[in-house]
């Protein structure tokens, strides 16, 4: 009976079987070399050249996100369609690692890790800012409504949900999946290109699959690096708002090492005893800070803005998905267009880090996981935090009312200050802050190093503590070079590279459908599912 379906995803390849091995290290051959090349050659000329580099590097994106919105729009709705679609299918049974596998984490831990990765920093800086900014009209309003208004703020909640909610999560359950199920359920390596075999077959282990990879690195390396670097700035300027301190370069470099050392020596702790912890402590500040927010900021209001911001969400999630027929081109493209380049670029890091510790789970228990329960989750936060500073808008309290968006890492901060024990909420803010980007270093470095070690899960420490020190050392160097022209100018390059990679998720979820059905079929006829 078990020789009635072939099983068309074997290889003879190993991970790591084309690595070199100079210094001790273990590193693949092609990946390494070129991306390490790439890198230094972009980064010197952008710090030769930080004015024309932004310059050069913006007009690019602008075009791209410009000619390209509707195939951002419509490839999104594709993912989130499919997303939910594995929920429900037959395949949701196949267990990640086999119908025998067990989960390495807690589902708590598991979640804490996958959360903090994903987009844990983003929402400390954009909850506040990103709701205030649509009922304001600071940079457009969705659907060109007028700005301060009834209308506009129920709007701004749902359009700030749409941004964060079931889009980005699927984007980043599509590559997990896909890698998570071709390297444990196929045995082949735990790098980008495997999910190219049902297209590629074995060519993927040759010049098409080194491509795809140094490709995954460079944008991973450059979107680390550039978060890093505004990372360092915003926190700087939060510790300047509080404490009347400088927010200077040196205090912004001071930042990347403070982070770069605790993420060093989480590296050396390893992903159970480093990654892990910290994404715990994270989820466990988060709370916290979630819960003080509810009771004591407009209880009421808040409980009432949740249930608000979810109506909006459903209700609009169709009308902001549509991509074609749109005259609110400027906040389209400045918003939404913007936020899709920007996960899918972060994609490779993401889905790699979430599908490293997924082994062990269903597919329909990751997709739920993925999916759903972080759009709730921030729905939740995004409505408390966010509501909140609308109602101070409304009520004519405070900096917010007064001037509107004034500078974005600021805004949090400037609605704290309304609220009962001040100094504390900002201060774990800023702790919360400053841990969310060393996980952030931390989980980048072993998606980095699992890809230029040729897929292998238990490459040397060493190389991870190369990868920690390099994402802190070009965001120093950028900042110290060329300030926010240079960071802008790289964070264009991520956001750029969001176009071909959405191709390559295209493609991904042809084969992830293709790889768990023919999955699905051998394990039926090996009398293991029914």
């Amino acid at each position: 009976m078990g020789d009635v379906v072939k099983d068309e995803y074997q290889t003879d390849y190993v991970a790591g079987q084309d690595n070199i091995k100079p210094f001790g290290l273990d590193l693949h051959a092609p990946v390494f070399p070129i991306t390490a090349i790439l890198v230094v050659v972009f980064v010197m000329g952008t710090l030769m050249f930080p004015e024309a580099s932004k310059e050069l590097l913006d007009g690019a994106k602008l075009d791209i996100i410009a000619t390209f919105d509707w195939f951002f729009l419509l490839s999104a709705n594709i993912f989130v369609i499919v997303c939910i679609a594995l929920i429900f299918m037959p395949v949701g049974k196949i267990r990640l690692g086999g119908m025998d596998s067990k989960p390495e984490f807690s589902t708590i831990s598991w979640f804490s890790m996958l959360f903090a990765a994903g987009m844990g920093i983003g929402l400390m800086f954009w909850a506040v800012a990103e709701p205030v900014a649509y009922y304001t009209g600071w940079y457009g309003t969705p659907f060109d409504v007028v700005a301060n208004t009834p209308e506009a703020r129920d709007l701004a909640m749902g359009a700030t949900m749409y941004h964060w909610g079931l889009h980005p999560w699927a984007v980043y359950s599509i590559v997990a999946l896909s890698l998570a199920f071709f390297s444990f359920n196929k045995g082949m390596p735990l790098t980008i290109r495997s999910a190219f075999f049902p297209l590629l077959k074995d060519k993927v282990w040759g010049w098409p699959g080194h491509i795809i990879d140094i490709l995954a690195v460079v944008a991973t390396i450059f979107g680390l690096a550039t978060s890093l670097g505004f990372g360092a700035q915003q926190a700087a300027s939060g510790l300047s708002y509080l404490f009347g301190m400088s927010s200077g370069i040196n205090v912004q470099m001071a930042i990347i090492v403070g982070v770069t050392a605790v993420a060093l020596m989480s590296v050396l702790r390893g992903l159970d005893g480093g990654v892990k912890v910290l994404s715990n402590i994270n989820m466990a500040l988060a709370g916290i800070l979630l819960f003080f927010i509810i009771f004591a900021g407009p209880t009421m209001s808040i409980l009432e803005n949740i249930w608000a911001t979810s109506v909006s969400y459903v209700t609009n999630i169709v009308p902001l998905s549509n991509p074609f027929g749109r005259e609110d081109e400027t906040w389209l493209r400045g918003w939404t267009v913007f936020y899709w380049a920007w996960w899918i670029s972060w994609s490779p890091f993401v889905g790699m880090f979430i599908a490293r510790v997924s082994k062990g789970r269903t597919v329909r228990e990751f997709v739920t996981a993925v999916l759903i329960i972080p759009t709730v989750i921030t729905t939740v936060w995004m409505s408390s935090f966010g509501g909140s500073a609308l109602e101070q808008i409304d009520k004519g309290i405070g900096v917010l009312a007064e001037k509107g968006i004034t500078e974005v890492s600021l805004a949090t901060f400037q609605m704290f200050e309304h609220l009962p024990f001040t100094g504390i909420l900002s201060f774990i803010g800023i702790v919360l802050v400053l841990v969310f980007f060393i996980t952030s270093s931390d989980s980048g470095s072993l998606v980095i190093d699992s890809i230029t070690a040729g897929g292998k899960t238990d490459a040397p420490t060493a190389q991870r503590v190369f990868w920690v020190v390099m994402e802190g050392a070009i965001a120093a160097a950028l900042i110290f070079g060329g300030g926010a022209d240079a960071l802008g100018a790289i964070q264009a390059t991520a956001i750029s590279a969001g176009l071909p990679f959405t191709v390559i998720l295209l493609v991904m979820t042809w084969g992830l459908l293709k790889g768990l059905t023919h999955e699905r079929k051998l394990l039926i006829a090996r009398g293991e599912m029914t």
